[in-house]
């Protein structure tokens, strides 16, 4: 649709009173230049260690790449099942028990004891930071152990080795044995195990695990 527009020209004593008009009605606003909008806005600042709690939408890992990177003598290993699974998964937790800080870069090496040979593969995306550490703070990473019916082993141990920054590095470096609590006892251990990435959020472990059909 086309818009014709009109010029009209004010006489001296219109315009003037035009102009009274306006300074003594400050609420008028300038349209053709007004003033921007401000807004703030404050960041999260919420995260958590639990392993008890529910899934995020995504990681919340470490964001330090200059750290060293975590070894056995920086770490205390534990493991755990959840009480409603059928033994298919274990979650394995890292506590820096050290007073300085370290990162845990991208997946554990796995191997079961003396019954089964790692490292055994990665599986799932990469965080989007590594998992870097401070005293007494916890990373996790969680096992598919089995897949339906298939053939198992039982183990009461398993093995756990660190990467540094670069990706694959100390591959070829023993792995530290880690009994299995007396909770758990011994798992079954099929031909397909897999490990997930080391993350700070233990719910993005366990959105994974029980949520991409590994079961």
């Amino acid at each position: 649709m086309h818009t014709s527009w009109r010029t009209y020209a004010l006489g001296a004593a219109a315009l003037a009173a035009l102009l009274s008009s306006t300074a003594c009605n400050p609420g008028l606003a300038d349209t053709k230049n007004p003033a921007p909008s401000v807004t703030s806005a404050r960041p999260s600042t919420t995260g958590t260690n639990s392993p008890t709690e529910g899934s995020t939408t995504g990681p919340t890992t470490g964001t330090a790449t200059g750290t060293v990177a975590c070894n056995d003598n920086d770490l205390s290993i534990t493991t755990s099942v959840w009480r409603q699974d059928s033994g298919q998964h274990l979650l394995i937790t890292a506590t820096n028990f050290t007073d300085k800080t370290c990162t845990l870069y991208h997946y554990p090496y796995i191997g079961f004891g003396a019954v089964i040979d790692g490292p055994i593969d990665a599986m799932g995306p990469a965080p989007q930071a590594v998992a870097t550490i401070g005293p007494k703070e916890k990373a996790y990473a969680g096992l598919f152990l089995f897949r339906g019916s298939e053939p198992t082993v039982s183990i009461d141990a398993v093995s756990i080795g660190y990467q540094d920054r670069a990706l694959n590095s100390n591959r070829e470096s023993s792995m530290l044995d880690v009994a299995l609590s007396k909770e758990i006892g011994s798992l079954n251990v099929g031909t397909n195990a897999r490990v997930t990435y080391w993350n700070r959020d233990v719910r993005a472990i366990e959105d994974f695990l029980f949520r991409s059909g590994t079961r």
